[in-house]
């Protein structure tokens, strides 16, 4: 019989459950981002190599603001660190829209401002999950949030997609009533970022125990967390572009785009409930392993058809995989946060912001594999097979992250056997003591 865990709401604090509802509204807003922006971009330049341009530039903004997290933690309550990144990417969304054309200066803004956003969305996310909920409730806690998002993702990007094309009109029309629906989609999500900014506000967060977060000196084990890390921002170089960069491209249609992004969607949702309240720890190897799998097949299948069934299959594949990562991912790096940050002493938020870092090498190395290929061959080429690449380079996180569990449950063992050593040296002292009175 497999051994399962069951943990439920009741396991969390208010703090917890208030931030998962923040989260579930800011929810609405993410997918817009994550896709609907992109299909601007592309509709209005029909250019990919401009995604993907405003894609670093929001990588090169998320890594700099994270540092900057970093001292204003200590000066500047956290509720309104958290609050201004779920702002500030309806403010990158309303400067994307004020431009007259998609310029290179204009990407480069936008692309800047929404990084602010995620590095100040981010940076304070993971420090206050893993402030506000333990190891045990972890897989439960991303399963249920994912859940949540993944049926989110699964009806928003249709309702969109369809709004966006309802404001088409004929001949040389066409482009600005899809253009005017964007506008509104904005003004909606702005309200959104709003309303989440408020919620949040309701609970009681506390900041980093220890002022520095600034190291350059880790563990070892913190080094295999690190290669994971470059490995995952290879992936998101792409994951984030790439359907709404393959769905114009073959369907040039943001209502199709909005029916793809939905196929799977709840399924996926119902598998990530099952596993976040099922799985235990052990189980996040497994776990992990799948979703790099499903990443690979869908890149795969791409690279092999490259026409709309191709791109289906990559869809849905992709569906399943990024929410299956996450499950496995985040509370791994946690856990070695847990770990490292009692036995170094140190500021949760130093691995946190340094873990950004290995984002940032991977993002830049996967969007740049993109644009090489892309200058030198052609984008067809690259949309093609720089997914591929990176799908086969995912699969060595399967061997890291092996060897990083096995050496943390070492470290893990190591360190419960010195606590126990120190302890019964205690308690023979106070024996002794008390023999001599």
């Amino acid at each position: 019989m497999i051994d399962l865990a069951k943990v439920g709401l009741k396991d969390f604090t208010r703090s917890a459950k208030i931030l998962i509802i923040t989260n579930t509204i800011y929810a609405f807003v993410l997918p817009v981002i994550d896709i609907f922006v992109a299909s601007y971009i592309m509709r209005n330049s029909n250019d990919p190599s401009k995604v993907i341009l405003y894609q670093l530039a929001i990588y090169v903004g998320i890594p700099i603001t994270f540092f900057i997290n970093g001292y204003l933690l200590n000066k500047i309550n956290i509720k309104r660190l958290f609050s201004l990144g779920m702002l500030l990417s309806g403010v990158s969304m309303v400067f994307m829209m004020s431009l007259d054309e998609i310029n290179y200066f204009g990407l480069i803004g936008a692309g800047l401002i929404m990084g602010m956003s995620f590095g100040l969305y981010w940076a304070n996310r993971d420090y206050l999950v893993l402030a506000t909920t333990k190891d045990r409730t972890r897989n439960f806690y991303y399963g249920l949030e994912t859940f949540i998002y993944t049926i989110i993702a699964s009806t928003v990007p249709v309702l969109i997609g369809w709004f966006l094309i309802s404001g088409e009109g004929e001949g040389d029309l066409a482009n600005e009533g899809i253009n005017s629906a964007y506008r509104v989609i904005t003004m909606i999500v702005f309200g959104i970022t709003i309303l989440a900014s408020i919620v949040f506000h309701f609970g009681t967060y506390e900041k980093p125990k220890n002022e520095k977060f600034l190291y350059f000196k880790f563990h070892k084990l913190w080094k295999k967390m690190l290669q994971l890390a470059v490995l995952k921002g290879l992936a998101q170089g792409f994951i984030v572009t790439a359907p709404a960069m393959l769905m114009m491209k073959f369907f040039n249609s943001e209502g199709a785009l909005g029916s793809a992004i939905s196929i799977g969607a709840v399924i996926a949702a119902v598998i990530m409930l099952l596993l976040g309240k099922y799985s235990k720890p052990k189980h996040r190897l497994i776990i992990f392993s799948v979703g790099l799998i499903c990443f690979f097949l869908a890149s795969f299948f791409n690279g092999l058809l490259f026409n709309t069934t191709g791109v289906i299959l990559f869809m849905f594949l992709l569906l399943i995989a990024r929410p299956v990562l996450d499950i496995a991912y985040f509370p791994i790096q946690l856990k070695v946060i847990d770990l490292l940050s009692s036995i170094e002493n140190r500021n949760e938020f130093s691995y946190i912001l340094n873990h950004e870092f290995g984002l940032f090498v991977g993002r830049f190395l996967g969007a740049g594999t993109f644009l090489v290929i892309a200058f030198y061959i052609n984008t067809d080429i690259a949309l093609r097979y720089a997914l591929l690449i990176i799908g086969v380079l995912q699969l060595l996180s399967i061997i890291i992250a092996k060897q990083l569990l096995k050496q943390q449950e070492t470290l893990e063992n190591e360190t419960l056997a010195t606590k126990n050593v120190t302890t019964q040296s205690k308690d023979t002292i106070e024996v002794d003591v008390t023999t001599v009175q």
